[in-house]
């Protein structure tokens, strides 16, 4: 794999790697470390044979979140149906003052906007994946028909007809379908979202927050932070203070971090079972409750 990698680099930067390391970690793909003959560092990964579309869907999510300079993302070099190289981003511990560029940061990314709900990143395929999943974008008048019919819908359909969901429970996340209007909370604009902002995406280097691995489409502003805060985020409230003080949230929005919650939930359903499923249950309950 590491002679692929160093094939696929030289490729597409027209430059020789000089020193390719394997990186671990990764749910999708394998990645690399590499050194240019000029001294540049670039970070290269493949997606599996099993994920067509997702190298693409990748690089059009990087372009079009770094295109308003409101986050740090890194990079993207080039690709190829099944590489991607972008810039490498050493490490470094996260801090306080990170996290507040970072806030302010997602608030002017997501004013930034989207053509539409559902909307994907120009150039980008409209079948996407989030992780191992997929992930269709598909253009929607409204965020509540846009979220119910094409993120909710089929995983629930998957997750149910897979075992992993009981009859009982699949059909309390159909109510939150059925009264979507109702709990979804005052209308809001299409928002450039990374899409999938779990705090393995954040990327902590050089005093910011970089953003990787999207999953980009026009959404609401709150699914990013509540995907912020379905696996916890270092300084989370920081982030969070800084985007309220830049982009006011709408009133009630804690009461509906649940209900962006059950897309990543019951996806994580479908992919590993385990209480992933009582989780998309008991987050589908809170949100009918808060509604």
């Amino acid at each position: 794999m590491r002679d692929e990698a160093r094939a696929a680099v030289a490729a597409i930067t027209g430059r020789a790697p000089v020193e390719v390391r394997q990186l671990g970690g990764g749910d999708t793909a394998a990645a690399f470390a590499v050194r240019l003959d000029d001294g540049t560092a670039v970070f290269a990964k493949t997606a599996p044979e099993t994920m067509p579309g997702a190298i693409a869907a990748e690089a059009s999510s990087l372009s079009w979140l770094a295109e308003p300079g409101a986050v740090a993302v890194p990079e993207v070099f080039g690709c190829s149906e099944r590489w991607l190289v972008t810039e490498h981003i050493a490490e470094s511990a996260p801090t306080a003052a990170a996290a507040e560029r970072l806030g302010r940061g997602l608030a002017e990314l997501h004013a930034a906007g989207a053509p539409a709900f559902g909307s994907p990143p120009p150039g980008g395929p409209a079948d996407a994946w989030i992780g191992l999943a997929p992930m269709r974008n598909e253009p929607a008048p409204d965020w509540p028909t846009f979220y119910a019919h094409h993120r909710i819908e089929p995983y629930l359909r998957r997750a149910v007809d897979s075992g992993a969901l009981s009859t009982r429970d699949g059909e309390v996340i159909s109510q939150v379908c059925a009264a979507i209007d109702r709990l979804a909370g005052p209308p809001e604009p299409p928002a450039r979202l990374h899409g999938d902002l779990w705090s393995g995406n954040v990327h902590w280097a050089a005093d910011q927050a970089w953003l990787i691995d999207p999953a980009a489409h026009g959404g609401h502003r709150e699914t990013d932070l509540a995907m912020l805060h379905l696996f916890g985020c270092p300084h989370l409230e920081r982030v969070v203070a800084a985007y309220h003080e830049t982009r006011p949230l709408a009133d009630g929005w804690r009461d509906r971090i649940a209900l962006h919650q059950l897309f990543p939930l019951l996806v994580h359903a479908v992919l590993f079972g385990g209480g992933y499923a009582a989780q998309a249950a008991s987050a589908a309950r809170s949100a009918l409750r808060a509604g």
